[in-house]
């Protein structure tokens, strides 16, 4: 069993440790503190320095989300260096650590060059309503590693940078006008000709629809229970959905005044005696 002098002197050596460490310790405590300070000064500056120059939105997000990791980086490098760690100690053990972060975060890093890929290339930009990786939404924020649209529902969708770089993006409002197609079927005793009067002057009585190119009308397909009109236009982006549902409203209620049937389906039960 140990001794009390034994214990004394492990207390005594645990002691003299703090007090070498001590100032070292102290000084790191405020380099945190004075450092984080300045940290999230100079962010609000770079925010600031945006908000008063016209640059890319998405161009900003990105570069205000990095200089916030590299200087909170650099702060950590400075806190380490300052408990005593050498730098050539601390290089080996970035270097290390960095191999093995690098292989355990090799979708951050796709994400972080897909980032980089869409601010270059800019297939679409802050603002744009895109359809990507099964979403629907206007894109609100791009970051060093992902992007955030805000869907129909006004629903948050947050997509990996890296997937979204290497897939498939629809952007509707790389174009300043967008085509429709409305398909609407008739019965097979209604006056198709009639039918496509009325389209086209819907058509001709919406604002918001383009006169050129100008609409057109088509019989699409000769279906089992109805003939299928299919309905073309263009629209400025803002008219687009304004007139899409315009069409289809005053579609219905015209071809009822005209007689003209809309088929819908239906069942017919025989019940023999």
């Amino acid at each position: 069993m140990a001794s009390f002098s034994e214990y004394q002197e492990y207390i005594d050596q645990g002691i003299d440790w703090i007090m070498d460490i001590l100032p070292n310790l102290i000084t790191a405590t405020i380099i945190l503190v004075v450092g984080w300070w300045i940290v999230k000064f100079i962010n609000r500056l770079v925010h600031k320095f945006f908000q008063k120059k016209d640059y890319d939105l998405a161009l900003e997000s990105f570069l205000q989300s990095f200089i916030s990791i590299a200087l909170k980086l650099l702060l950590f490098v400075l806190v380490i260096t300052q408990l005593g760690v050498k730098s050539s100690s601390l290089v080996a053990l970035v270097g290390a650590a960095g191999l093995a972060v690098g292989l355990a975060l090799q979708g951050s890093l796709a994400n972080f060059a897909g980032g980089v890929l869409i601010l270059i290339f800019k297939p679409f930009k802050v603002g744009d309503f895109i359809s990507a990786q099964g979403v629907d939404g206007t894109v609100k924020e791009i970051t060093i590693f992902t992007t955030k649209l805000n869907t129909f529902g006004n629903q948050l969708a947050i997509l990996p940078n890296g997937q979204l770089s290497n897939n498939n993006i629809i952007n509707y409002n790389a174009e300043e006008t967008r085509r429709d197609k409305i398909d609407i079927g008739i019965g097979y005793g209604s006056n198709i000709k009639k039918a496509k009067e009325i389209l086209l002057e819907i058509c001709a009585d919406q604002t918001g629809i383009l006169k050129d190119p100008a609409p057109a009308v088509f019989v699409g397909e000769l279906a089992d229970s109805s003939v299928n009109l299919t309905l073309r236009f263009w629209a400025k982006n803002e008219d687009f959905w304004d007139a899409h549902f315009a069409v289809i409203e005053e579609t219905k209620l015209r071809f009822d005044e005209a007689g003209i049937e809309i088929p819908f389906p239906q069942l017919d039960v025989h019940q023999k005696g």
